[in-house]
């Protein structure tokens, strides 16, 4: 049985995680708003804040998922603020404990497709494909990435997995697959969906992991785009002339016509995680 440090449990992933990790291990929450989560210790309080993070001394903690953010649609200023800074203070008292083990939720927004003029370097996307953002979230999350690989120089024993999430969807709600038409923001995000109990299990997966130092940034979507048409159409449906530039040829082998446009071997390799559910199952 381990201690674990919990953030952001106010939110569904969040509670859904506290519950399901405590029924083996001792889990400790903190969030600013209250954790609605029986058989844990819930503490109301900022990551950011010296004094809140000073509440967790009574605590022994040997593992950190680390959830709490700003997300999507921040201001550039609030993103480096929590995102980065932020967490940077929370890994750093954590570290100064004798913490050894990190799970940080990360984006698949790291990569910048926030802006219509983001264009994917290759498909589908390595876990550690660039950030191309423009917009300051997908900045923030890349540089929280970043954050990990500096402090895993300054100590080799620490091991850090940061998980660039999928759009998550309840698991009572249905997606609607998008069909060929004119680029949005998000776009990408919009194609990449996972149900919420498979980013729990992932979750699950990674902080019970055995340790193993260094860094590892990791993609977690869906087994499938969530598209109607398939992800060749839409792309050139989105980017024009631009989509000739990419390698598509990945998904004109029959039955890859739909594969996530993010690479998830990796994930798959490391923890053995692979999504349950499908975001194109028929009810």
């Amino acid at each position: 049985m381990s201690n674990l440090l919990i953030t952001g449990t106010s939110g569904f992933i969040g509670r859904q995680l506290a519950a399901s990790m405590s029924r083996d291990h001792r889990v400790v929450c903190l969030s600013r708003k209250k954790t609605e989560v029986e058989d844990v210790v819930a503490l109301q309080g900022d990551f950011t804040s010296p004094d809140d993070l000073r509440r967790l001394d009574p605590h022994p903690v040997d593992v950190l998922v680390h959830l709490a953010a700003v997300t999507g649609g921040c201001t550039e200023e609030d993103g480096l603020r929590v995102n980065v800074l932020g967490t940077h203070r929370l890994l750093r008292y954590l570290i100064g404990r004798g913490c050894k083990k990190f799970v940080l939720a990360s984006s698949i927004a790291a990569v910048g497709f926030q802006s219509v003029r983001f264009r994917p370097l290759q498909l589908p996307m390595p876990d550690e494909h660039p950030c191309l953002d423009r917009d300051g979230y997908g900045l923030s999350k890349y540089l929280m990435e970043e954050v990990t690989r500096y402090l895993s120089r300054q100590d080799e024993g620490l091991d850090f997995i940061d998980i660039r999430l999928a759009s998550i969807l309840p698991d009572d709600r249905a997606p609607t697959p998008r069909k060929a038409g004119p680029i949005t923001p998000w776009a990408i995000g919009s194609l990449s969906v996972m149900y919420a109990s498979d980013a729990v299990r992932c979750l699950v997966m990674a902080a019970q992991a055995p340790l193993k130092p260094g860094v590892r940034i990791m993609n977690a979507v869906g087994a499938q785009a969530c598209a109607a048409d398939t992800v060749p159409e839409i792309l050139r449906a989105w980017y024009g002339p631009d989509a000739d530039r990419i390698d598509l040829s990945h998904y004109a082998r029959p039955g890859h016509e739909r594969d996530p446009v993010y690479d998830i071997s990796r994930i798959r390799e490391e923890l053995g995680f692979v999504p349950e559910r499908s975001v194109l199952e028929r009810s």
